[in-house]
């Protein structure tokens, strides 16, 4: 038993009388303390959901933005609704004569506004990028939030003990305040996060200035990456001098060896890989630091800092002829190339919008901020108590029981009680769903602070901060404890899933209530062949030419389609023609069940789909005029509803394109309309699939689809403006499309598209000013097909 009859009866005598005061307040007719129990019961079951179930993958300091923005409106409500509801429980208990003290009903709403403040950092990005009055914004708001708590705290209570309870809790939330602030200020001025960029830009430029020769000679694979001279960690420690166009590095601590190095490079990193049993083991770590050194070279376009050429030139030899070739298995180098990218996007997600400090992740601010910092809180606790009390030690403690119910009873004896007299007397219901509210809270909050530790612990940013002190001392790399303590922390992440390659799936086809979301709509990894497809033809990408200059209309095997890229518009209209199209046919010839599709199906319908979802619900991550890629949208939506009337436009699309399709005829004249393209070019296809004999010929239909499909998203991927470099910022706060990662290492190689006055033949005049691309499609048996005219 927990207590015995007699303790029992003490405890539940005084527990019912403490239930009585607490709740006297219901009985008001206007039901606002009932209505206030039911909101606070809500928002504490959202932030207890919200901590199990909202990230991205297992760990994560990344908070879904629908979530955020949810809390983020109900904690900015929360304040004032409380702060009204605190006064009238406070006014309340004014009227019925209890002056000597605050009302327990105003104690437990002022308890939930200080457990609420201290969880709505949950809500709130850990950096600020910038430095100016609009980054201090929220700091200034949630610092007047923890005054005006303050004020309620230490003007409106008596008693001491609870004065000093309160103010325990008040004094939580203000050092998370200033904790949060300084971590803050100090990182945008260190070299190493806020200021990073300026100094990666001139080690850069300095480092090939002295090594290009070298780092694009003939070396390959492994070996080139040995060489590779890009900073992970520690260029902030270099000797550095302000100059008119940077800072001039002192680079001798560079290319000194791996143990004395300042520095920790990529070739340090891939060198000590040949003879390190732990790098050995697990080669993703080093491509991981590789993530965290190509991130910081991205970031620096973010903060429109140019990339050179000749950083271009090198970093394309560095993924293409390093990373790419490092061994024979296209398909798995693929899997890793994509995986360096994905990393290396998630890096720039939880630098800017993480809600826990990963961007830190390191050995010395875990001991500062986990260790030391929270020593500190606890002395100030006890101060705060003391203080309360006028000095009086012994008091002062005995106070902060006595004059707490919860604290001198105990939780679960409250609720032991409460729980055995549920069924007699009402109030103590309502008292049980406050007493609930207050666990439920207090939980959350000491969950939140155990799973900061973890998510630290476990993040990329520490373990890449790990792997950089283990490469440069060889201290560390001879001590059984530290190699250890790292050893533990790998094997944990390994237990762990890891987030894979995906993308959204988004069809024209599908009914109106399954695709009217992209909360709803599927989520399905990216095939591997779509990967290999599309690394192979970014490497033959060279210098500022992603896709050369127009040659030639479509010539798709021997039938003549170049009609179905004559858009007049830009790229969504060839993509949505090419769409419909490539959804007919696959919905004409579907699969037996548990059979799996050829690797052209698999990689033409992902990226179609894809594609399809960017104009539907991301044309700004396109390289054209997003008004013109929503009117082209609007206006198929619109020409859909007419051709498939309402009930098949809302439930049955594909049934009526296909057969509106099916009653086309091949002599008509090409439609104008990007709907009617599309039927076209999907009974075309049809036609062409069901007509080819061997199963060899139809597979081939879906390998020129897929080669069509990889060169539409690698001709979408480089930047095509500052919006569209601001689009794919932007696209971070929802953790990163898929077309970001393609961006990432186009705008890393320098690929990018070309006008018609540069791809033209100097023999060639043109004035035009019109985008053009040339696009190869390269088969499974290595044929060629020609497809250019997707102009923008």
């Amino acid at each position: 038993m927990i207590f015995s009859n007699r303790t029992g009866y003490y405890y539940c005598n005084s527990t019912l009388a403490y239930v009585s005061n607490l709740t006297y307040s219901y009985t008001d007719q206007k039901n606002e303390p009932a209505i206030t129990s039911i909101f606070m019961l809500f928002l504490a079951a959202i932030f207890f959901i919200v901590n199990l179930f909202s990230r991205f993958s297992d760990v994560s300091a990344f908070l879904k933005p629908s979530i955020r923005i949810c809390l983020y409106v109900l904690l900015s409500l929360f304040l004032p609704v409380m702060s009204y509801v605190f006064s009238e429980a406070k006014n309340q208990g004014t009227a019925t004569g209890e002056v000597s003290e605050l009302p327990l009903r105003a104690q437990t709403i002022l308890m939930w506004m200080l457990l609420v403040e201290l969880l709505h950092k949950k809500v709130e990005a850990i950096f600020l990028a910038t430095a100016d009055m609009h980054g201090y914004a929220g700091t200034i708001e949630r610092a007047a939030r923890i005054s005006w708590l303050g004020y309620l705290v230490f003007y409106n209570l008596r008693s001491t003990g609870r004065k000093a309870f309160f103010g325990v809790l008040w004094l939580l939330a203000a050092t998370k305040l200033v904790q949060r602030f300084v971590t803050s200020e100090l990182g945008k001025r260190s070299f190493a996060y806020g200021r990073n960029p300026q100094l990666v830009a001139s080690y850069m430029t300095q480092i090939l200035q002295q090594d290009e020769e070298e780092l694009n000679g003939q070396q390959i694979g492994s070996e080139l990456l040995k060489r590779c001279k890009y900073a992970v960690m520690g260029e902030e420690e270099l000797k550095k001098e302000a100059r008119s166009k940077g800072y001039r590095l002192d680079l001798k601590e560079v290319i000194a060896e791996a143990d004395s190095a300042v520095v920790v490079t990529i070739g340090g990193i891939w060198r000590l890989s040949d003879k390190d049993q732990m790098l050995q083991r697990d080669s993703s770590l080093k491509r991981l630091c590789l993530s965290f050194a190509l991130y910081k070279l991205l970031r620096r376009r973010l903060e429109d800092f140019p990339i050179t050429p000749a950083e271009a030139r090198n970093c394309h030899s560095l993924i293409f002829k390093g990373l790419w070739e490092e061994d024979k298995r296209k398909e798995e180098n693929a899997d890793e190339l994509f995986q360096v990218l994905n990393d290396e996007i998630q890096f720039l997600c939880e630098y800017y919008h993480s809600v826990h400090p990963v961007t830190y992740a390191g050995p010395s601010f875990f001991l500062i901020n986990y260790i030391m910092f929270p020593i500190v809180v606890w002395a100030l606790c006890i101060l705060m108590i003391i203080l309360c009390n006028n000095g009086d030690v012994v008091y002062a403690f005995h106070s902060f029981r006595t004059d707490n119910f919860p604290v001198s009873i105990g939780m679960l004896r409250m609720v032991v009680c409460l729980l055995s007299k549920a069924n007699q007397l009402p109030p103590v219901l309502f008292s049980t769903v406050n007493l609930f509210i207050t666990t439920l809270l207090s939980l959350t909050f000491a969950y939140e602070e155990v799973w900061e530790i973890i998510v630290f612990l476990l993040s990329n940013g520490f373990t890449v901060s790990l792997l950089c002190r283990y490469t440069s001392k060889r201290n560390w790399r001879a001590s059984r404890f530290l190699s250890g303590i790292i050893r533990r922390i790998l094997w944990v992440r390994n237990k762990l899933s890891r987030p894979n390659v995906c993308f959204k799936q988004f069809s024209m086809l599908w009914c109106f209530f399954r695709a009217s979301s992209s909360f709803m709509l599927p989520t399905e990894a990216v095939p591997r062949q779509a990967k290999k497809a599309i690394v192979e033809r970014l490497a033959t990408a060279r210098d500022d030419v992603a896709l050369p200059g127009k040659q030639s209309a479509l010539q798709f095997d021997e039938l003549e389609l170049s009609w179905a890229c004559d858009g007049d518009d830009d790229l969504a209209e060839v993509i949505l023609t090419w769409h419909i199209a490539t959804e007919l046919l696959e919905a004409r010839f579907p699969l037996p069940k548990k059979t799996p599709p050829g690797p052209g199906r698999k990689v033409a319908v992902g990226l179609s789909r894809y594609c399809a979802y960017l104009v539907a619900f991301h044309p700004e991550l396109l390289p054209v005029d997003k008004d013109a890629t929503e009117r082209v949208y609007e206006e198929l939506n619109k020409e859909l509803k007419n051709k498939s009337g309402c009930y098949g436009y809302f439930f049955c699309r594909e049934r009526k394109v296909m057969e509106i399709a099916a009653g086309l005829k091949e002599e008509e004249e090409s439609p104008a309309t990007v709907f009617g393209k599309g039927a076209s070019l999907g009974k075309v296809l049809m036609d062409r699939y069901e007509a080819a004999a061997e199963a060899d010929a139809r597979d081939r239909v879906w390998e020129l689809l897929a080669g069509l499909w990889t060169e539409v998203v690698v001709y979408a991927a480089p930047t095509a403006s500052e919006q569209h470099v601001k689009a794919h910022k932007e696209a971070l706060a929802q953790g990163g499309e898929f077309i970001t990662l393609l961006w990432a290492v186009a705008t890393h190689t320098g690929i990018s598209r070309r006008d018609d006055g540069d791809a033209t033949p100097p023999t060639t005049s043109s004035s035009s000013s019109t985008e053009a691309t040339e696009i190869l499609i390269v088969t499974e048996d290595s044929s060629t097909v020609d497809i250019s005219s997707i102009n923008t």
